[in-house]
């Protein structure tokens, strides 16, 4: 658990940072820029009335936004411990997300596997 926190804490202090970026840093920066943007304007969700569905969409939100910055680094990374633990994050974020769906009497979205996950065929 603590290892995803550092990934996590690592890939928005890069975000966040103003220090120049390599270009073979740039496809990563942005595709988890984009991510970043996406998942923060979807945090701020409408409140309802309904505190535990409004918990379920900011929390989807926030899931969501690991899973795709855990496929940047799939894609772009070349640590095969931070590779693991990134396919570990896609697969825990997808099952707390269909969770918290069923929890508060939603179906939960369909799964898709990590990429390079045993179940996703390659």
């Amino acid at each position: 658990m603590a290892a995803r926190g550092a990934l996590f804490a690592l890939i928005l202090g890069c975000a966040a940072m103003d220090a120049p970026v390599s270009p073979p840093d740039l496809p990563f920066i942005a595709q988890t820029g984009v991510a970043m943007k996406k998942m923060m304007k979807a945090m701020s969700v409408r409140p309802t009335g309904d505190v535990d569905k409004d918990f379920v969409d900011m929390m989807v939100a926030h899931h969501e936004g690991a899973i795709e910055m855990s496929e940047a680094v799939l894609r772009y990374g070349h640590n095969e411990q931070l590779q693991r633990i990134a396919q570990e994050i896609i697969v825990t974020q997808h099952e707390e997300i269909a969770a918290m769906r069923i929890a508060v009497g939603e179906s939960p979205p369909p799964y898709v596997p990590a990429p390079g996950h045993a179940l996703d065929g390659h």
